[in-house]
Parts: C-alpha cells; structure tokens; sequence
C-alpha cells in the first residue's frame, strides 16, 4: 500500500504533530540569533519566499538557509522544471478548509474549519528544467536603488505616514543625520540633500518608528533592528 494511502493510529497521529510542532519550535527560535534573524530576513526579502507566512519561512530557513525561491512539486511544473530523483523535501505547513459536522448526526452544519496540514515543497537548487518546455523566470527585476529611480515611491510612504497622524517635511538636518521620528510632535524629518532613494529608505526607517517601534517598547538596539529590517524587506511594513 502506498505510504500516503495508510492510515496512522491516533497515537501516532499525536506523535507526528509533536514532532512538527518542536521543529517549528526550534525554527522560530532561530530567530533569537543573529546569524538566524539575518537568515530569516534575507529569506523574507526574496521574491520566490515572500509569500509564505513567518511560521512557513521559518521552517523553510530550517531547513535549508540558503533557499531563495521554493514551490510544491506540481508547481515546479508548471514553471517548467521537475525536481530532481533524490531530493529532500521541506516539510511546511498548508491551511485546509473543511466544513463542519454535526458531532450526532453528522451534517454540515454549515460552518467551516480551518485546519493545517504537512506539504512538501522545493527550493529552486533541487529543480532541473523540463526538457523541451519554456522556463519561467525565477528572478524578479530589479535595480540598484540609487541615485532617483524609485522617487515616485515617496508620496505612497508620505500617505500613509499621514494615515498615522504624521506630518512629513524635507529640511536642512545635522551632517550625517537622515533624518527623525519625533513621536511627541507627530512629525517625521527627512534630510533635504539626500537623493529620492536616500530619502525613501529614511521615510521608510522613520515610518516604522511612527507604527510603534520606538525606544520605550524596546531597546534602542532592538529597535533599529526591527526598523531596518523593514527597511530591508519593506512587504513587511
């Protein structure tokens, strides 16, 4: 009988989730490290894993650290590549909705459930191309952000930095200084010399000040970690 046909014992149904649940455990507690949390944000500013949930991305850096672009078997396919013979999948998790019974009669009652169950999934250094079809890209586009290139990107950040009750100005500031959160005055300042870019990374690092990571909540170290991660990754602001 093939092993995803057999039925597992209740015993051994509870036995296979605790085994998830401490791998998830220590997963996430990679995350207390350094050289985890660096992971973990490298992983999250990739465009192949972006999509997966924290708990999934821990699991997948677990894993395999190095993993930049990951997909279920049939999905490869359909991107045009076959995971090679041999390969050790990653074990994350994958939401499923059922529809509730009645515990007596046993009809839909109407409601749903959400619940998780364990897929496999592939990074793109276990895939091969499928001979004779089209390959999709793996890499997003991208450029250097530098000099003005992602100027129109500014006015978003400004707005939303208002939708917090913050006021934005563009002014003269201390040499080496980029600029400030004052969480008093709600009010955001953005060095006027630094090129469209610059100030986008500043308005970004100052408008995560502004969501709540500030100095009293955390340490100052911990808090600019938290506040340049964002700026890092920004989809997770």
């Amino acid at each position: 009988m093939p092993r995803s046909a057999v039925r597992l014992s209740g015993i051994e149904l509870e036995e296979r989730r605790a085994r998830d649940r401490e791998r998830l455990k220590q997963a996430v507690e990679q995350l207390l490290s350094s050289d985890g949390w660096q992971q973990w944000v490298r992983a999250r500013a990739c465009n192949g894993l972006a999509r997966y949930s924290v708990s999934n991305l821990c699991l997948i850096v677990l894993a395999k650290p190095e993993a930049s672009f990951v997909a279920g078997f049939r999905a490869w396919l359909q991107l045009g590549y076959c995971v090679r013979k041999g390969e050790h999948a990653i074990r994350i998790f994958a939401p499923m909705t059922i529809k509730d019974r009645d515990a007596v009669t046993g009809e839909d009652s109407g409601e749903k459930r959400v619940l998780f169950r364990v897929v496999s999934v592939f990074d793109q250094t276990q895939v091969a191309p499928v001979e004779g079809a089209k390959q999709a890209p793996l890499e997003p586009p991208c450029e250097p952000l530098t000099g003005d290139s992602h100027a129109d990107l500014l006015a978003p950040v400004q707005e939303l930095a208002a939708s917090l009750g913050y006021t934005v100005s563009f002014e003269q500031t201390p040499e080496g200084v980029g600029g400030w959160c004052d969480r008093n005055t709600k009010r955001i300042v953005v060095a006027e010399t630094l090129p469209a870019n610059g100030q986008l990374r500043t308005l970004i690092h100052e408008t995560a000040h502004a969501l709540g990571v500030d100095y009293e909540r955390y340490s100052r170290e911990q808090a600019e970690v938290i506040v340049d991660t964002v700026v890092f990754c920004p989809a997770l602001a």
